[in-house]
This record gives structure tokens, sequence and C-alpha cells, in this order.
């Protein structure tokens, strides 16, 4: 399956900025007294710098970064800008010659700082540009110590007042019952000569202590 093509402009423009500006600085350098492959190695070296040093900002923002990015840039800049007429390219001045010939040891310095950068070190951005969001330290984890735990005291509860016990009732005698301890208690008088209590009655006809006292009451 074959892909369609479709031209960007960003990246067409980006094709026509590139190759203007590298044949203005190799024009820039062949006036300068650069000849053959030295001066198409020039535009090479302006335009690798500039891009390290964009890759270098695009991975961590530094004023280092900065600095070789604005020293390349001014370089394209300068050559595209001197190419236009403001300088007589068949006796360039004295101080163009000696700064296209320090430009090598200039890019290898800061291609060697860019490359051996290291990515941990921090460093305050450029003005214009946001700023990397602080690191904030993760909270330390707080252990629990477990504590005793002082048990609350019960509520006091109010004591219950007495219940007053209520007056049994008398237990009923069937009429036979009185009439046979009536004959026991005739009997203990004529023995005893005294009364039958509650006790003896009980004892003597097997009776719960209620009723024998209720018979006893009645037999008085």
């Amino acid at each position: 399956m074959k892909s369609s093509i479709r031209p960007d402009a960003v990246l067409i423009q980006a094709v026509i900025a590139g190759a203007l500006s590298f044949a203005h600085l190799h024009d820039l350098a062949q006036a300068a007294g650069q000849t053959g492959w030295k001066a198409w190695a020039y535009p090479v070296s302006v335009d690798l710098l500039l891009v390290a040093a964009w890759r270098r900002l695009r991975a961590h923002r530094s004023r280092l970064a900065w600095c070789w990015f604005l020293v390349a840039l001014v370089a394209s800049l300068g050559a595209n800008i001197a190419t236009a007429g403001f300088l007589d390219m068949e006796h360039p001045p004295a101080l163009l010659r000696l700064g296209i010939a320090g430009w090598p040891a200039v890019a290898f310095l800061g291609g060697t700082l860019l490359a051996h950068q290291h990515t941990d070190h921090t460093s305050d951005p450029a003005p214009g540009l946001d700023s990397e969001p602080e690191q904030v330290p993760a909270p330390r984890a707080v252990v629990a110590v477990d504590r005793p735990e002082t048990p609350e005291p019960a509520p006091e509860i109010p004591e219950a007042e007495p219940v007053p016990a209520l007056p049994k009732a008398a237990p009923s005698v069937p009429p036979a019952l009185i009439d046979h301890a009536r004959k026991v208690a005739t009997d203990h008088r004529a023995r005893t000569g005294a009364d039958i209590d509650a006790a003896t009655l009980r004892a003597r006809l097997g009776l719960p202590e209620d009723l024998a006292l209720a018979i006893v009451t009645q037999l008085a």
C-alpha cells in the first residue's frame, strides 16, 4: 500500500531557510580566504552546533545550552546579513577573517561542553521560558504506634429501690380440714393443757407453714 506524501509548509520553509543560511555561510567563509572543502565545512559546523544546542535545550534547559545556541544563531544570522551587501566581499575586514579562522576551535569547545554536560545539573532557565516544575520531596511515611486505649468508665447505673413486699393473701382452708384440725387441737389441749401452735399442727398434719398458721388463727 503506497502512502500519500503531503507537503508540509513548515518543513518546506525550514529546508529553504537552511539552504540559504548554508549558502551564505559558505560564501562568507570563501570570501574570508577559506577555499575548497574548508568553505563547505564552516556551514556544516555552524548548523551542527546549532542543532546540538537545541537538542540539549529540549532535554535540559541550562545557561550553557542557551549560550551556545545563541553563538551558533549569531554566526548563522551574521552570515546572512553580511552577504546581503553590508560587507565588501572582495575585501573583507580583518576582524571577519579572524572570526572565521577561530571558529573551528570555538565550535569544538561548544560541542565538547554540550556533549559532556551533566543532565542532573540544575541552572536557571533563560528569561521568557517556563521554568520546570520544582520537584517536591515525597513525604516521609509515618509509622503509627499502637497505644493502649484507656477504657471509658462505664456509666453508673442507679440502684433500683427495693419494691415493698406485698402482703401474702391468707390461703383458703377447706371446712373439712378445719374440722379435722379442731379435733387435733382439742386432743392436744386435753393432753398438754395448752392451745396447739402452728408448728405442732404442721408437724401433726404435714401441712405447709402458711396453711398451718391460717388454721391456728381460725381456731383461736
